[in-house]
């Protein structure tokens, strides 16, 4: 028979059209990357394409790479009055100024139409990174569907300081009629992610992340999930840090957290794994990675850098400030990656340390590699880059998960096609505690595509 006759006497072809056939075809491709993994328990898969950065080595990715391979150094001597007296005389400013590869903020407030009034450095060091990232990856979302399936993701650690100095010496000094209607909004730790939602229209997940020195990296984790399990296409994430104030770097050194013994050799503070290492150097900054879902990317033949394998979580329940004895949250971190991945220990060729330079930390991970590892140790390559950049916190994780992905990207660590590294940055012992976080760490495995 040609025809078919339902029960309401309709006659329709046996033969579907063409147009149907596509049309039956393009639905059941964006449920199966949307919904499929909720059938067959298969994860979707999650690539990088595309990068921001903004450091103490530079603006933009490309600058700040080649600046990190050639071995210079963003830390600097601090030479203003209201930082005298305090113990560490040196941290890492992303610097400032009208030269290539200096941070514009008058250029990139007007560019992208930010207002001031509203958002802080931290949400304009985030937009501009977010800005980049967009152009690296040659896609923004345009349709009403694109832009509720792209989300926002952002971590910091602190941030407010100034803010609240200000209005509360404001307010002590001349009243009510005096505090900013911006304040509150200002303060907030989800003022970054809100601002880049904001600037590019995104109406998907808007996820903020405050862990300290995990913060970036638990936010990039987190969108690598929400991507994974259906709850977004592609997502913006990283985070963002600038705290660098007489106050936070007073708290820090009586926490004893922080370098003194190298003011006048700023460029040789940082010293990750040295004999040496007295302890980290502050630093500021952003890193953004836009993270899609892989047939999202495949299907506009868009570059991909890298794509996310496993994310894993574990908190040391130990002290306050001291690391667990043997580095044993940073082991269980990398464990879960790994098991999350399901890698194995030999398939991890290079490792990104956390490595702030200071006594406990850096021995206690250097353990828990060993310990992970075990006699594959001798054939992994470990690195930490805070020696170039000092320790910049909350987007210490993002920051340094770029330079992972760049390092996937293009440099051979190996040549097995299944060419997996670990960028694994454990929790910093020193900048959690004094604001009532509790020590965590995390862990991401990243694989050449």
């Amino acid at each position: 028979m040609n025809a078919l006759v339902p029960r309401y006497g309709v006659i329709m072809s046996a033969q579907p059209s063409v147009r149907v056939l596509t049309r039956l075809w393009h639905c059941g491709r964006v449920f199966r990357r949307q919904c499929g993994w909720r059938i067959r328990g298969i994860h979707r898969r999650v690539v990088v394409t595309g990068l921001g950065l903004i450091t103490p080595l530079g603006i933009g990715t490309d600058r700040v790479w080649e600046n990190l391979v050639q071995g210079k150094c963003g830390i600097t001597k601090i030479h203003r009055e209201d930082f005298k007296g305090i113990p560490a005389q040196i941290a890492a400013f992303v610097p400032r100024g009208t030269n290539p590869g200096e941070f514009n903020e008058k250029h990139w407030e007007k560019e992208l139409k930010v207002d001031r009034r509203s958002t802080t450095t931290e949400g304009l060091f985030s937009i501009v990174a977010a800005h980049e990232a967009f152009e690296d990856c040659n896609w923004r979302p345009t349709t009403q569907q694109q832009k509720e399936r792209t989300g926002v993701s952002v971590g910091i650690g602190m941030t407010g300081l100034m803010d609240t100095l200000e209005s509360g010496e404001a307010l002590y000094k001349q009243g009510y009629r005096k505090v900013s209607p911006f304040y509150v909004p200002r303060v907030l730790l989800n003022l970054p992610a809100g601002v880049v939602s904001m600037a590019f229209g995104l109406q998907g997940p808007n996820h903020a992340v405050s862990t300290a020195c995990a913060a970036s990296a638990h936010a990039i984790g987190d969108a690598f999930r929400m991507i994974r399990y259906g709850d977004a296409d592609v997502m913006v994430a990283g985070g963002v840090e600038s705290c660098i104030m007489p106050l936070s770097m007073a708290g820090f050194c009586k926490m004893r957290a922080l370098t003194t013994k190298f003011n006048d050799l700023p460029q040789e503070a940082s010293r990750p794994f040295d004999r040496r290492r007295s302890g980290f150097v502050m630093g500021e900054g952003a890193g953004i990675m836009i993270l899609e879902e892989y047939e999202h990317a495949a299907s506009r033949d868009a570059r991909i850098y890298a794509e996310l394998l496993g994310y894993g979580l574990s908190g040391d329940a130990y002290h306050i400030t001291a690391p667990s004895e043997g580095g044993y949250g940073a082991y269980l971190a990398m464990k879960n990656a790994l098991r999350d991945a399901g890698l194995k220990p030999k398939d991890i060729h290079y490792i990104n340390a956390h490595a702030t330079s200071t006594p406990l930390g850096d021995a206690g991970e250097n353990n828990a590699i060993k310990t992970l590892l075990e006699s594959h140790s001798k054939n992994v390559q470990v690195s930490s880059t805070k020696g170039a950049t000092g320790h910049l916190l909350g987007a210490a994780g993002a920051v340094e998960a770029i330079f992972t992905v760049l390092s996937v990207y293009k440099v051979s660590f190996c040549r097995n096609e299944r060419d997996a590294t670990l960028d694994n940055i454990s929790c910093n012992l020193g900048s959690q505690q004094n604001f009532g976080t509790s020590f965590e760490k995390y862990s991401l495995v990243h694989r050449r595509p």
